[in-house]
């Protein structure tokens, strides 16, 4: 003896079908395609990792609330179980740690100018989203320099074969040009 259950529906208000449960009106599959056609605006960046390319870029509601943010990020979200309520928690929970310890110590750098290229993040917050007293806020500075002097000693410098230009001998014939 099977006992059926009746279970309450709402018809989507886009395709008419009856489900059982609606997000913003809409079946699960009109509210997906819903999501991945509103375009996201002109100069938006992910909110998580500060990507910029548009192509990478759509929209995610959390937590009420819809933002920019790439594929990689949103995919990551969407296999988390506990999504944090904060960006900073959002950018927390995602950050790679394989950034954040340096491999190189105690290894001689042969660079000409020695300075350290993995200061910040490698996909450079906007400006706006830094506040001054941010460690990485510094990193982005240029450093104040009026100019650059390298001193060469005399062992440093080779001597190079420079081309001459002779003059051409008149009496020796230019070789024929083929017609065609």
């Amino acid at each position: 003896m099977s006992v059926e259950v009746e279970r309450a529906t709402v018809a989507c208000g886009t395709c008419a079908a009856q489900v059982v449960e609606l997000r913003r009106g809409r079946c699960w599959g009109c509210y997906q395609r819903w999501v991945e056609s509103r375009p996201v605006g002109r100069g938006a960046t992910c909110t998580v990792c500060f990507e910029k390319r548009r192509d990478q870029l759509k929209l995610v509601e959390l937590h009420g609330r819809s933002m920019p943010l790439c594929h990689g990020c949103a995919a990551r979200i969407a296999r988390m179980d506990d999504v944090p309520e904060s960006i900073d928690g959002l950018r927390v929970a995602l950050r790679r740690d394989r950034r954040t310890a340096d491999k190189r110590t105690g290894k001689v750098d042969h660079r000409i100018f020695p300075r350290e290229r993995r200061v910040g993040e490698r996909r450079n917050p906007p400006r706006s989203a830094l506040l001054p007293n941010d460690p990485s806020y510094e990193n982005t500075m240029l450093a104040d320099m009026d100019e650059i002097i390298v001193e060469l000693a005399e062992a440093d410098m080779e001597e190079v074969e420079q081309t001459q230009v002779r003059e051409q001998d008149k009496s020796a014939a230019p070789p024929p040009v083929p017609n065609l």
